[in-house]
């Protein structure tokens, strides 16, 4: 049982689904994040439904399940168009193809050309798309991205089921389930080495309008959604529009709670601002502070005015404002060295936060992290099934530090900040006494003391023997997935 498990309504597949349905296309969702990866289910549906085109999007530990999945839809019917998408294909397109059979896959923002695949547009007139053509794999130009979210279909959050999330869902995540995701911007200008997220969104910041935003927040109320979290990777650096939309909010009367889960950049922290977030119903803030080391920042690429000073005043701002704050910290970065991960580990003890998480630094693919990993020889393994940031697998040679050395100080931050620190547990304690969510802590803190910060993954494939094979060690990842997301910048 996981201790925070984000399962909720999966944003970019509502969104293409919005936009095919819009066009008069019949589309159902299947959501597998919920359950143990079951083709016996998978091939069920397949053949209940009988769909003329499946599309899977894939993070990259979940792309085994897509090239498995691929296999299995062409043995129901060769009739089937499989196509894929999302952050791994989008940054390794060709390798996925080669590792599957899979027809398509598309690149960055696929809102516009899934649904032209879907119209019958021919293949080599979508963008973003590699596609087979005989023993050949064909890439068409790459998208340009989308100028104005307004235009978009409200996402298809009705094709998901709210009760069924409100199951499964951590309660350190929601106070309300059941939960689903919002965007109210896409994209981010800056360039941390780890983060792939140009890959789908393009280097550049895009926003909706406040008015937009607001009845988006009324339609996911009307479905029966207690609580939503806003998905932007930088939601507060434009103050005055992040305002702008916290009053549409407000004066559409939506009475909903939300949070910022993903990272607010510290340096945009600002007393107003959270004020009147927490107005409009927010109740937890989320900074991505990585590393307690100002110069790790600026070497992984942070950007911007990010320092641990900056940091500091951002959780004190908050806290002020009656917002929790919730932390996300790294070890193993690419420039980490055993007295940067121990100021890391301070740095989060110190900081008067109700919640925070350590991660292992994975480079994954689409990340100038991976691309640098690759060309220096550094990777050690290709299977995707061991990428994530509680691995037990040493995924790739760290060029200062071991993937043991960095295990001990991923089990060390834990131990210096949670379960050893009486300061942060009199602030949970305190909190859950405060909010009534004393129990669900509780709960959460055995589960928490109980299972291992990392872990393996098993995962029963169905025809894993049959799935076509690359040999990574032959022909390496190129640079040309970071060079996309440059490309696709100079449109954005």
């Amino acid at each position: 049982m996981s201790v925070v498990n984000p399962i909720f309504p999966t944003l970019s597949i509502m969104t293409i689904a919005a936009m095919a349905r819009a066009r008069g296309h019949k589309v159902k969702i299947l959501d597998l994040s919920m359950i143990p990866y079951n083709y016996n289910h998978v091939r069920d549906v397949i053949k209940e439904e009988a769909p003329d085109i499946c599309g899977i999007t894939a993070l990259t530990p979940c792309v085994n399940q897509l090239i498995d999945m691929s296999v299995l839809i062409k043995d129901v019917s060769e009739n089937i168009r499989v196509v894929g998408g999302g952050p791994h294909p989008s940054s390794l397109p060709k390798e996925t193809m080669l590792q599957s059979r899979l027809d398509a896959v598309f690149v960055g923002e696929a809102d516009y050309t899934f649904a032209d695949l879907c119209d019958g547009k021919g293949l080599k007139d979508i963008p973003g798309l590699f596609y087979r053509d005989g023993e050949d794999i064909i890439p068409t130009p790459l998208p340009i991205p989308i100028e104005n979210l307004d235009d978009l279909p409200f996402p298809a959050w009705d094709l998901y089921d709210p009760v069924l999330y409100a199951k499964y869902i951590s309660r350190l995540l929601c106070r309300k389930p059941p939960v689903t995701a919002v965007e109210f911007s896409r994209g981010c200008v800056f360039k941390c080495d780890f983060c792939a997220s140009k890959m789908t969104l393009a280097l550049g910041y895009r926003k909706k309008s406040p008015e937009r935003c607001a009845e988006e927040i009324r339609r996911i109320a009307a479905l029966g959604y207690n609580e939503f979290l806003v998905a932007d990777d930088i939601f507060t650096s434009d103050q005055k529009w992040a305002t702008e939309v916290c009053e549409a909010i407000i004066k559409a009367g939506a009475k909903i709670n939300w949070t910022c889960t993903n990272g607010i950049r510290v340096e945009s922290a600002n007393e107003e601002l959270f004020a009147k977030m927490a107005e409009a119903g927010c109740y937890r803030v989320s900074f991505g502070f990585e590393s307690g080391s100002d110069e790790v920042l600026k070497k992984f690429g942070k950007g911007g005015k990010a320092s641990i000073e900056k940091g500091a005043e951002a959780v004190r701002l908050a806290n002020a404002a009656g917002l929790d704050t919730n932390g996300y910290f790294m070890v193993g970065l690419s420039c980490d060295t055993e007295e940067t991960m121990e100021q890391t580990i301070e740095f989060a003890r110190t900081l008067p936060l109700k919640m925070l998480k350590f991660s292992i630094a994975i480079a994954f693919p689409g990340t100038k992290m991976f691309n640098d990993y690759v060309s220096k020889g550094l990777i050690k393994s290709y299977n995707w099934d061991d990428y994530h940031i509680y691995t037990a697998v040493s995924l790739f040679s760290h060029e200062t530090l071991t993937f043991k050395t960095v295990q001990d100080y991923m089990n060390r931050a834990f131990r210096r900040c949670i379960t050893l620190n009486p300061a942060f547990i009199f602030r949970r304690i305190k909190r859950g006494i405060v909010t009534g969510e004393f129990f669900w802590d509780l709960v959460y803190y055995f589960r928490f003391i109980l299972m291992p910060t990392t872990n393996a993954t098993k995962v029963r494939y169905y025809a894993q023997d049959r799935w076509p094979v690359l040999d990574f060690d032959k022909n390496k990842p190129s640079a040309r997935q970071y060079q996309v997301a440059k490309t696709m910048a100079t449109h954005a």
